[in-house]
């Protein structure tokens, strides 16, 4: 497949720090850690407190920012600003946003310009080894495998669970009521994983769920957005899937798509177990009558 070019408002300033980071000196590299351990916060501050936080001198922080591309720390600050207003905004804001700079033409040339690029980039910033590492986790014979999505994520959560559970075994679809969670928590411990969903804005309630979990030994499985949510901070394996559209909300398009494959690999890393699921599930279907016999 053909991949786009990233283009640079695709990239976060966390996305530039990483890229940069082998070039940098010693005292610049510990603060790029600084920043990205409590990302976006530590760089909201003003440079000497960012530099007094970071354990380095101002000097430090106005090379390190130029390194990444910036003019001056004043852009590098309204940069990080930016982000953190974009993972906040709602449908209002959002609309606002891709409206001011709209191409004059038709909505429908629009849209697919803008899945396109989202499936490129997504899949241009793709971590095959993580990816790889992430489905043996899921497929584990051993363990206990839970799906959680957010306010709009659980449909993809659902989707997730419909095609999981057929797969193997022992997987939860966990509700959209975090009251419940608890019950759920309760029975998790090491060898378990979690198939979560959470894109901007960001639930409090599915990171908290996610400190809970990884305290137990769970491992999460994080499917977010560009800017990646907060539980990316505990998250074992983390995937950025780019959302911008021009509408008030977001798509889910390479989401989804990073989602089938996902449940494909799982499937073939299990298939001698699955393809015996598969066929007990179609007798069952016969039993139940729930589809149409052909002819």
């Amino acid at each position: 497949m053909r991949v786009l070019p990233v283009p640079d408002t695709f990239r976060t300033v966390r996305d530039l720090i990483r890229e940069a980071f082998d070039g940098l000196t010693t005292a610049e590299r510990k603060l790029a850690a600084s920043l990205l351990e409590n990302y976006p916060a530590a760089g909201l501050a003003s440079i000497t407190i960012v530099a007094k936080n970071a354990g380095v001198s101002t000097p430090t922080v106005a090379r390190m920012v130029q390194k990444l591309g910036f003019k001056g720390y004043p852009q590098f600050h309204k940069t990080l600003r930016d982000e953190l207003e974009a993972t906040l905004s709602g449908p209002v804001k959002k609309r606002e946003v891709w409206a001011a700079t709209a191409p004059d033409s038709h909505m429908l040339n629009r849209f697919s310009e803008a899945v396109l690029g989202n499936l490129g980039q997504t899949f241009a910033n793709l971590d095959t080894d993580a990816f790889d590492a992430a489905v043996a986790e899921m497929s584990r014979a051993d363990g206990h495998l839970y799906v959680v999505g957010g306010r709009v994520t659980r449909a993809l959560a659902e989707y997730a669970f419909t095609h999981l559970q057929a797969i193997r075994e022992q997987v939860t679809h966990m509700t959209s009521s975090a009251a419940t969670w608890p019950h759920y928590v309760l029975d998790m411990g090491p060898g378990d994983v979690i198939l979560m969903f959470d894109i901007r804005r960001y639930e409090t309630n599915l990171l908290r769920l996610a400190e809970l979990a990884t305290e137990r030994g769970v491992k999460v499985v994080l499917i977010t957005d560009q800017w990646a949510s907060p539980v990316s901070k505990v998250a074992a394996f983390v995937f950025p899937c780019w959302v911008q559209i021009p509408s008030a909300w977001d798509s889910n398009i390479a989401t989804m798509m990073l989602l089938e494959a996902m449940i494909a690999a799982v499937q073939e890393e299990n298939w001698p177990r699955t393809s015996k699921r598969y066929d007990e599930l179609e007798e069952l279907f016969k039993l139940t009558r729930i589809f149409r016999k052909p002819g």
